[in-house]
């Protein structure tokens, strides 16, 4: 037997593919070990991807440390079972910890294992971030490989669509997805349940395509290392079984029987399974095995997770923009100018929108810094993911260790299509700036189906992302520069329409040159002794004309609230004084501002003796932002009414 590795062009060989076996041998006990001891998981598709992972680490990654994605995060077991095979962690440690409480060993694949660099498990996800990932490598000018499973089933995901089609317009050539097409998924044949072309979908969009006998090594390294020209991405189409390789499990998976997709064997099968002939590993094998190991001196080095809301010193925050009073403008367009400044200040900031750069305003770095600039295409889904998966690539450029993107789109579409892939992105606590632009009624004429007036709910119980809101251009400029230079996700909404700059009393800048913004600072913009409107976003200048208003408007005390996650003292002396409350928003308030605040003083032993939200409160019609404010009772008019109930 023959661990070497190949040199370029080679044939693995008779030797190398006995080592193999071997080697493959002790994942499927592995896998069949670890998912009885469990009573869960999925060793079906497991075994059937497993040659595919045994080539690929065995003779390239545990050489090159490539990055690899598991898009099919259900097939855990086969990536534990190699990379334990290779020396990453002890066989008995990922046995006995896996599925179990307190183990690192999760069912699905996990950044908490050293190897693997994105976590997943919602199917689709995966093959997103690996693009990223590969992006990230050209960007970097290194162009090394990157590495992406996906099973036949998960294909029926409209996201891999979405990254198939970005893989080949960005011509990613160094990603290649190995497709295991074992024809079988949890619900019956792929045929039966919605049957999809595997090759033909690749190439239908201008990938490279490969089909081998995905349990044959030497097919499977040929394909490994063919060129790719042109710039096209490969997808390795591997004709698999489900269950190969296991006697008791493979007879099923030769009908397409997907008996053993999600199911473990019982302890007395799998002693059966563990017992046959073809399952052995020689006291001989076992040796060369170690042998490998030692050899390879392959320790994949714990991944990199940096600790949310620290502030990363490789970023040039640069000096904020002052937007003076007599000045009307929209917070996009400040963010778009942020950015710019920021992406000319730091070569590792990097902007992206979904087919949207003039509207959210990313389209000043797009013309001014088109090597800085993505384009997504009408793929939010993809956009996230990929956004995720190049916020963890590498970096080198200023020091920086890696890429910082900001990517954009309408409120709507970032919180509501993919919402799911930023919940993965929370769960890998990547770095992936958010921005929005036409939240809430601000959006006017395009109508309900665009007016995003949930869209902090949606992820406002995320563990790992941090929700802002500007309230002016200036405090806008300011929120970004913060964004970009503090680690962690965050999400920033923002309107459409024009608002003033806010001002202090005697008409000076309120967000001025001097203003430094930390996360969940409140701001009193004007005093006052017998109520506390607390607002968000353009409701603060609609707060600010409402108490300008009033007779007695030295009894309306305004504080205004930039994220609804976290609140400072500022609010709390404020309710301490007032005792009343009034809070106001572009947004829904059972998932917004004013549920933020009712539980912040609830949780803080706040006591008031009158409390109300104000929102949007039921689904609007088109119309100017204006029209819609009054139809809420959001605007200065209907904040004045409310008022009138706290004399």
């Amino acid at each position: 037997m023959d661990f070497s590795l190949p040199a370029p062009g080679e044939k693995l060989g008779k030797d190398r593919v006995a080592f193999l076996d071997a080697f493959r041998r002790s994942g499927r006990r592995a896998i069949v070990k670890m998912t009885t001891a469990a009573q869960s998981g999925h060793p079906g598709g497991s075994l059937s991807v497993l040659d595919f992972l045994s080539v690929l680490y065995a003779f390239r990654v545990s050489e090159t440390d490539e990055k690899v994605v598991i898009s099919n995060g259900h097939t855990s077991p086969a990536t534990y079972a190699v990379l334990a095979e290779c020396g990453a962690f002890g066989r008995e440690e990922v046995i006995e910890g896996f599925r179990q409480y307190e183990s690192n060993f999760e069912g699905h694949v996990t950044r908490h294992v050293p190897g693997i660099h994105y976590g997943t498990g919602p199917l689709g996800v995966g093959i997103s971030a690996a693009c990223g990932f590969a992006l990230g490598e050209k960007l970097d000018k290194t162009n090394r490989r990157v590495w992406c499973t996906l099973g036949d089933g998960e294909m029926q995901e409209g996201q891999v669509h979405e990254a198939a089609l970005f893989a080949a317009q960005h011509k990613l050539n160094n990603l290649t997805v190995f497709v295991d097409w074992n024809h079988v998924q949890i619900s019956g044949t792929i045929q039966k349940v919605c049957s999809i072309d595997v090759p033909e979908f690749f190439k239908s969009k201008g990938w490279k395509v490969i089909e081998v006998n995905g349990h044959n090594p030497e097919q499977i390294w040929k394909a490994m290392n063919a060129p790719c020209k042109r710039g096209r991405p490969l997808a390795i189409v591997g004709r698999t079984i489900m269950g190969h390789g296991v006697p008791g499990m493979e007879e099923d998976g030769k009908v397409l029987n997907p008996k053993w997709h999600g199911k473990a064997a019982s302890p007395e099968e799998a002693k059966k399974m563990l017992a046959h002939e073809k399952m052995q590993v020689s006291v001989a094998e076992k040796k060369v095995l170690e042998a490998f190991r030692t050899a390879r001196k392959w320790n994949p080095v714990p991944n990199r997770v940096v600790k949310h809301l620290t502030q990363n010193p490789a970023i040039k925050t640069g000096n904020p923009i002052l937007y003076p009073a007599e000045k009307l403008t929209d917070c996009r367009s400040a963010y778009g100018a942020a950015l710019l400044d920021l992406a000319k200040h730091n070569k590792q900031i990097i902007a992206g929108s979904a087919d949207l750069s003039g509207s959210v305003k990313t389209d000043g770095v797009e013309k001014e810094l088109p090597s800085q600039y993505v384009e997504f295409g009408v793929c939010e889904q993809n956009m996230i993911s990929a956004a995720g998966g190049l916020s963890l690539a590498p970096c080198q450029k200023d020091q920086c260790t890696c890429w910082v993107p900001f990517v954009s789109t309408f409120g709507a579409f970032m919180t509501s299509r993919a919402k799911d892939q930023a919940r993965v992105n929370d769960l890998n606590e990547t770095n992936v700036k958010m921005v929005s632009t036409h939240c809430g009624l601000s959006v006017g004429e395009d109508g309900p189906t665009h007016q995003a007036i949930d869209d902090l709910g949606s992820f406002a119980g995320f563990f790992h992302t941090h929700l802002l809101e500007p309230a002016d251009p200036n405090h806008c400029d300011r929120l970004i520069r913060f964004v970009a230079s503090h680690e962690g996700n965050f999400y920033v909404r923002m309107g459409r329409h024009k608002i003033p700059v806010l001002t202090h009393e005697d008409g000076s800048v309120f967000f001025d040159e001097a203003y430094k913004y930390k996360y969940g600072r409140c701001d009193l913009l004007r005093s006052g002794k017998k109520v506390t409107i607390v607002a968000s976003g353009p409701c603060v200048s609609e707060a600010l004309a409402a108490r300008e208003n009033l007779k007695n408007s030295e009894d309306v005390e305004i504080v205004i609230a930039s994220s609804v996650k976290q609140f400072d003292d500022v609010l709390r002396k404020s309710v301490e004084k007032t005792g009343r409350v009034l809070t106001v928003e572009d947004h829904n308030p059972a998932v917004g501002l004013g549920s933020a605040v009712a539980r912040w003083m609830v949780e803080n032993n706040l006591s008031v003796k009158k409390f109300e939200m104000l929102g949007v409160k039921k689904y609007q019609l088109s119309g100017k932002p204006a029209d819609l404010y009054r139809a809420a009772g959001i605007d200065a008019a209907g904040i004045g009414k409310a008022l009138g109930k706290f004399a």
